[in-house]
């Protein structure tokens, strides 16, 4: 087998632009070989390379009521679906392919596995639409791509995106008696507070305002007439001058929108 200069490491872990860089080459030499041989032990090694990457991945959904070893083998499988799928020569990172790819497959296995309320069956086929989407963008766009990207992509409206995104998430919840780790005698339950509506309050304010952000003036605007100033959509309509309807279905659009920010904030 051609031998490949091994990354410089820092610690026990490659910098990443040493890894990606390794990646490539990996990649590159299995596309120029005549050895299937040769080409399947590259790709087992690209997998070995990113296994950390894919066990983190699934790790993000632990506790939600899927065993943690069946999250990981999920996420495994989907490095080497990725890893057969990538293209060396689009001259993209294989991150940006691989990534998507493990996410939609842990989602899509949450959907199979793990509903508490389980969604209309329209809403399950979009998402798995969805999901597929959104990894062929990412790797074309090189980032996670809008709700109005995916919604031209699947040729659906934007308004049934959001929905379906908004609905993705409704997962089996631990149950409040299991043992927290390491303290046999202590139960979930007992690890929750008390009623707190202002600890409750500055806990969502904190997760709620890097998404905020990305919201336009106008969507902020709507927001804090209906849930700071206590306005009804009816005086929302009129101070903006649209229908009540829209405004029901701006909030709805608004609220899906801060759904799938937070979902894919990353894990404090």
């Amino acid at each position: 087998m051609t031998s490949v200069a091994q990354p410089r490491t820092s610690g026990r872990q490659s910098t990443r632009r040493d890894r990606s860089a390794h990646t490539r080459a990996l990649f590159s030499l299995a596309l120029s070989t005549d050895s299937a041989a040769e080409r399947r032990e590259l790709m087992a090694t690209v997998i070995e390379m990113h296994l950390d990457l894919a066990h983190a991945e699934a790790s993000r959904y632990r506790s939600r009521g899927v065993p943690m070893d069946d999250l990981r083998q999920v996420a495994a499988l989907a490095l080497t679906k990725a890893a057969r799928g990538y293209d060396v020569t689009t001259g993209h990172d294989f991150l940006s392919y691989a990534v998507p790819t493990i996410r939609g497959e842990l989602r899509k296995h949450f959907r199979d596995h793990g509903w508490m309320i389980r969604p209309p069956r329209r809403i399950q086929e979009l998402q798995a639409r969805i999901n597929t989407a959104q990894a062929e963008l990412s790797y074309l766009l090189g980032r996670s791509p809008q709700p109005v990207e995916l919604a031209d992509h699947i040729g659906e409206c934007t308004e049934s995106v959001i929905e379906a995104l908004a609905s993705d998430g409704c997962f089996v919840p631990a149950s409040l008696d299991h043992p927290t780790a390491g303290d046999a005698s202590t139960t979930l339950g007992d690890l929750l507070p008390f009623e707190d509506n202002e600890h409750r309050a500055a806990e969502a304010r904190l997760m709620l305002r890097p998404v905020l952000r990305t919201l336009c003036e106008r969507d902020r605007r709507i927001l804090r007439m209906r849930f700071c100033e206590g306005m009804t959509q009816r005086e929302i309509a009129a101070r903006i001058g649209v229908t009540q309807m829209q405004v029901s279905r701006l909030l709805t659009r608004i609220l899906g929108q801060l759904r799938s920010g937070v979902g894919e904030l990353p894990p404090r």
